[in-house]
């Protein structure tokens, strides 16, 4: 493949990979890159307006340094943008969680990830929108949202990946809310719930598969629901979802929509690719199929 002549980079300037970011402007500058585009952002929320910039400059690709939550709002800016959607995305998986990545099998390896920016394959997948915003991984309700919340900077920035495991500890415990779902339309589950995920891929962290069968670009959403409660009963639910189907818990259900609508007794926390958002009673979930084109490797069987 070609390299791409105009490139332009949106980079989480808080966050780190091998050589970092002066390894790689190197990287790419090395590849014979015509014109470089390059913007550092101190948080995720400050690269939307970078990523309209370069679609507003036609760039031929986008390369985004950071984890979940700055693909995320840059993914989401794609989207929404015209002609967005045809501007080729490369994730650099420098984040704490970097789960599209992971699920698309891009590695946290820099020679690796540039070259997969600058050669790979590109590859359309789903997203999912929620509340007018679009998500590649998936958004959570309840036990998810309220760990997601307190697993703040800080805390992620500490301890990692463990961040999220010692906040979700202090939500075994909490009050599951009665949620009523529809799939589709459709009622399909009307009772208590600890948890609501839905999915636009499988793998979740900890490297746990909370949705077996789910692909980027199958056009569905996948939707779980938790009923588990107090640390038992989270053990086995994640026990059982660690070494065999999520779909075999007693406390796990889950099927797969084009549309969900959630509408829950009480507010409960609400998350989005990792990043929390406010509390909600209601949501609706839509799937958008090829919404974007990401760079993945080219020995992908399913990519495209």
């Amino acid at each position: 493949m070609r390299t791409p002549r105009t490139i332009a980079v949106v980079a989480h300037q808080r966050k780190k990979l091998d050589g970092g970011l002066d390894e790689l402007r190197r990287r790419i500058t090395d590849g014979g890159v015509d014109k470089l585009i390059w913007a550092e952002v101190p948080k995720s929320r400050k690269a939307p307006k970078q990523v309209r910039k370069a679609v507003a400059a036609g760039v031929d690709l986008l390369v985004v340094w950071g984890g979940d939550g700055i693909v995320q709002r840059s993914l989401d800016v794609l989207a929404q943008e015209k002609g967005g959607s045809k501007i080729p995305v490369a994730i650099i998986p420098a984040g704490t969680g970097n789960l599209l990545a992971t699920n698309l099998g891009i590695p946290a390896d820099l020679e690796k990830a540039v070259d997969i920016a600058l050669h790979g394959r590109r590859r359309r997948i789903d997203l999912g929108k929620i509340e007018g915003e679009y998500f590649g991984v998936m958004a959570g309700i309840g036990f998810d949202g309220a760990m997601i919340h307190d697993a703040d900077r800080k805390m992620k920035d500490r301890l990692g990946k463990l961040a999220y495991v010692w906040t979700g500890l202090r939500h075994v415990n909490g009050e599951a809310a009665t949620a009523r779902i529809l799939v589709d339309g459709v009622k399909w589950f009307d009772d208590e719930a600890s948890c609501v995920l839905i999915g636009n891929v499988g793998m979740i962290t900890g490297g746990i598969n909370a949705f077996d069968d789910a692909k980027p670009d199958d056009g569905w959403l996948d939707v779980g629901v938790a009923t588990a409660q107090g640390a038992l009963q989270w053990a086995r639910a994640l026990g059982t979802m660690a070494v065999g189907r999520s779909d075999r818990s007693p406390f796990v259900r889950t099927t797969r929509a084009r549309r969900i609508d959630v509408k829950l007794e009480s507010k409960m926390e609400y998350e989005l690719d990792g990043g929390a958002r406010t509390k909600t009673k209601s949501f609706s979930a839509r799937v958008a199929p090829g919404a974007v084109k990401i760079c993945v490797p080219r020995e992908s069987a399913e990519a495209a």
